[in-house]
Formats: structure tokens, sequence, C-alpha cells
């Protein structure tokens, strides 16, 4: 029997994103199950996937359906030959036209300063078909231009498809952009041609959220390390010219002391799922005022 899940909704009016100031008011809370520490959310053409590092790094699909999330009885696991590959995914980046990567943040210490950051380039559609990485895996590139962590989210720039990323620590954070042909073939972002701009942003960013039609970026964040809820709009052009993020609106207000994972607009500006890393309540109802 599919289960029906309630999920976090974010309503915003179309002013919310032109005026000074966006305002969420959080209505619901709820619970999502079998995603281990839920990572983050990716809306894709109506399909509504989230991911997490269970027991394996997987992905599960659901369907948004009113105000609740249908599952759909498909899950994805992150593996070949039965061996965990992306065990802690943090971003998918897909367009439907260009390559699809996923991103994987390994922390290599207790203390957090020695990071690995590594972005694979996959065949989503046989991922999707096939429900693991066997065969669908066709690069593994070092993000070794990050400073800590990666989380790929597609943009738009000057009317071309870009890989966006951002760190997630507190010292010298950067949003950057990639060419997605050179990144899918090349082995470290590092080399000649893949990074193409970048500008400074905030620290503990989490996940991206690229608004179309309005030219910004949602820098999904926490306010300190591990915890607690802020959602910064960014104007793209604006921040790529002046190498620093131009903030249209931020919303830090929300009282939850849990770490916020993960946001995705489905299909416009008015409607939003957020998730977080909690085992209880990582799935909650929204409304912009």
């Amino acid at each position: 029997m599919k289960k029906l899940l309630s999920v976090l909704i974010i309503v915003t009016t179309l002013s919310a994103f032109t005026g000074d100031k966006v305002i969420l008011s959080l209505v619901k809370e709820t619970t999502v199950d079998s995603l281990g520490a839920c990572q983050g959310i990716s809306y894709q053409k109506g399909r509504v996937f989230m991911y997490g590092d269970r027991e394996v790094g997987m992905i599960r699909e659901y369907k948004l359906v009113n105000d609740s999330l249908v599952y759909q009885d498909k899950e994805y696991k992150l593996t070949v030959k039965g061996q965990d590959v992306i065990n802690h995914p943090t971003g998918i980046a897909y367009n439907g036209q260009g390559p699809t990567f996923i991103g994987n943040s390994i922390r290599l210490n207790a203390e957090g300063t020695k990071w690995r950051a590594v972005i694979y380039s996959v065949n989503w559609k046989g991922l999707l078909k096939t429900g693991t990485l066997d065969g669908n895996l066709l690069n593994t590139i070092e993000d070794d231009a990050c400073i800590q962590g990666t989380r790929p989210e597609y943009v738009k720039y000057h009317g071309k498809w870009y890989v966006a990323t951002a760190d997630y620590g507190n010292n010298g954070n950067e949003v950057r952009l990639y060419d997605p042909e050179k990144l899918k073939t090349c082995k470290k972002t590092s080399e000649p041609g893949v990074l193409v701009k970048k500008f400074t942003c905030t620290p503990w960013v989490q996940n991206l959220n690229w608004v179309a039609d309005k030219g910004q970026l949602i820098l999904i964040q926490n306010k300190i390390e591990g915890r607690q809820w802020r959602f910064t709009y960014v104007d793209l052009e604006k921040s790529i010219n002046a190498g620093k993020q131009v903030v249209v609106s931020q919303v830090d207000d929300i009282t939850r002391g849990d770490e916020l994972e993960g946001f995705a607009c489905m299909g416009n500006d008015r409607k939003g799922v957020a998730v977080t890393s909690s085992r209880k309540n990582n799935v909650n109802y929204m409304i912009t005022q």
C-alpha cells in the first residue's frame, strides 16, 4: 500500500520574492521514515525525490498530491555491486537536458576540518530504471576546488546552464559555477575551464535551490553549525558581478533547533518542500504570508 505523507509546503505569493522580505510561518510538523538522516530533496517535472544516508546512500521517489506526498514504492540505492558508493548524498543537479550530477560530502575527521568532496556524473534514467549505480556511474570527480563539501544544483546564467555548488563551513565560503560539459569528463574541478564563476557567501550552506523565473538562488542554511534554519535569497547575476552574495531577502525567524538540510520549489515559486535530518518532524508544513 502506498504511504501518504504530509510534507512541508511553503506557499509564496508572487510579491514574496519582489518585496523586501519573505515571511515564512511553520504550521505543521510531520515525520517521514525510511530515509535515514534525510539530506535533501529534488523536484523533477512532477516527480519528487528525497535522499538520505540510511544503511547506504539512497533515494526514494514521491508524488505531490494536493498538500501531501505519496510514496511511489520506488527506491534507488547509490551502490555498485552492493557496495555503498555515494554514502552521504548532498545534492542532485538535474535539469532534464544536461548531464546529471550527485554530490557526496564526506567528513574525514571529528573536528570537521578535513573533508572529501566528490561529484558523480550518473546516467539518471538508468539509475531510475535499474535501482542502483551498476552500469550507471559515468564519472567520479574530485571537487578539490571546494573548501568544505559539495552540493550541486543547476542554475542558468546569461542563457547557459551551469552547475552551482557551495561550501558548508564558516571560513572562506563560496558559491561556485562549473561548466557541466567540462565537469562531466574531468577528474578534478580544479582543472582548467571547469570553474567559470564564483562569489563569497555566508556560512553553513546545506543545499541550493534555483528559482528560475526570478534569477534567484536560495541558500538553504543553518544559523549555526548543524542547527537552526535560514533561507537566504540571493540575486545570482548581481552576486557574480559583485563577487559576493547580494541578498534579496533572508528568512531566519523560524524557531526550529534541528538541522535544515534541503529545500525544493515544487514546479514554481509558490510551493516548496523542505527537509531536515531529524528522526522526527523531518518534514513540515509552512506558509508564506
